[in-house]
């Protein structure tokens, strides 16, 4: 009974999303200040509920960031830019000889580690970095102005070495655990802003990346696993990123990848087939599709009547699916989806870095 319960749920919940599109009134407005107050809320605290994701507080620093400068409202003063970035540096695992592989950002100062600012540091048994917290450490730094000069790239660039695989793809920390595509990708932006490539193996990064192509001709997270949108876009991003997406496959290949994610147009997108459509698919398969050149065949109103459904009216921000709680990482990935299709109000984005055009400009990143 509860499985046919849990059945019912799904199709339920597909049926409001793919419909959601059909309520919203073609006068639907982004409720610009109300995501501008809930992401200054995301970047100052959080509720108690969301104390499980302390270890990722440098990744939703991130989404709260870069959301208010697509919103065009990062209206920070100097002291206040300067904490965060104060912060984000405490939070630098330098080397001490024997640490190579650890060295980048944590997600936070969960181990204990003082806040230090200064160029002394203190290493701590078992303190380690993130190479996705590396990634959105050093993005948040452009996001806010800073020029880099305090981060110690040859640590980070001998890390990334440290966590490549012989198949091309990379682990998230020295110890082990998961290998994907989302670390493949984090490692191929750390390398983007920071210009030195010699952290990863490019041709076995791409060869990877090509085994990892389905029948479907979706990419997996993996070879042999199931096609799905955030990894095709952590896929095609990091492609993009290596100068090698034209070059990867043939033409046979990239057709097929194109038609995959178009396929995931119902009336938002979706990310696998036969599953609800959901706001963050609005940046993983609109990115892609940008990224493959083929954006100007989906059907913007649909996407954006289906983002806008799910703007939080109370608190501000967006959500999973309409007539949910938002959180922030459907706000910033829903605003990212908007941005894409040039919503006013909105500061142009990089497909593939996922953060600003403005902010790429000022950095003088030439991607």
């Amino acid at each position: 009974m509860n499985r046919v319960s849990s059945k019912c749920r799904f199709f339920s919940l597909a049926c409001i999303a793919d419909l959601a599109c059909a309520r919203a009134p073609d006068s639907m407005e982004l409720l610009r200040a109300k995501h501008v107050k809930y992401l200054n809320r995301c970047l100052g605290i959080l509720p108690q509920s969301s104390e499980m994701h302390d270890t990722n507080r440098m990744t939703i620093c991130f989404f709260a960031l870069s959301g208010l400068d697509l919103l065009d409202a990062l209206n920070l003063s100097e002291t206040e830019k300067k904490s965060i970035i104060d912060w984000i540096y405490a939070q630098q695992v330098q080397p001490d000889g024997e640490n190579a592989s650890q060295c980048g950002f944590r997600g936070s100062p969960v181990v204990g580690s003082p806040f230090i600012v200064q160029d002394k540091w203190i290493p701590i048994p078992f303190d380690c970095s993130h190479i996705t917290m590396t990634y959105t450490a050093l993005a948040s730094l452009l996001i806010l102005g800073d020029d880099l000069s305090r981060v110690n790239r040859k640590a980070i660039v001998s890390g990334l070495k440290g966590l490549q695989l012989v198949d091309g793809s990379y682990f998230a920390v020295p110890f082990g655990g998961e290998n994907d595509m989302r670390f493949l990708y984090c490692a191929c932006c750390i390398s983007a802003i920071l210009g030195d490539w010699r952290g990863v193996d490019q041709t076995k990064a791409v060869d990877f990346i090509v085994k990892s192509q389905g029948y479907d001709y979706g990419i997996g997270q993996g070879p042999n696993q199931e096609s799905h949108g955030g990894s095709t876009f952590c896929a095609i991003a990091s492609l993009a990123l290596m100068n090698r997406l034209e070059s990867a496959f043939d033409e046979r290949q990239l057709e097929g990848l194109k038609k995959w994610c178009l396929n995931r147009q119902q009336s938002g997108f979706n990310g696998r087939p036969n599953k609800p459509v959901d706001t963050c698919y609005s940046f993983w398969i609109g990115a892609s599709l940008k990224l493959l050149g083929c954006y100007d065949f989906v059907n913007e109103d649909l996407i954006r009547g289906f983002t806008l459904s799910t703007q939080s009216t109370v608190i501000g921000g967006l959500s999973k699916w309409p007539d949910c709680h938002p959180d922030p990482l459907h706000t910033y990935l829903g605003l990212c989806g908007l941005s894409l299709m040039n919503e006013s109000g909105l500061q142009p984005i990089h497909p593939a870095l996922n953060i600003s055009r403005r902010a790429t400009v000022a950095a003088k990143l030439l991607l």
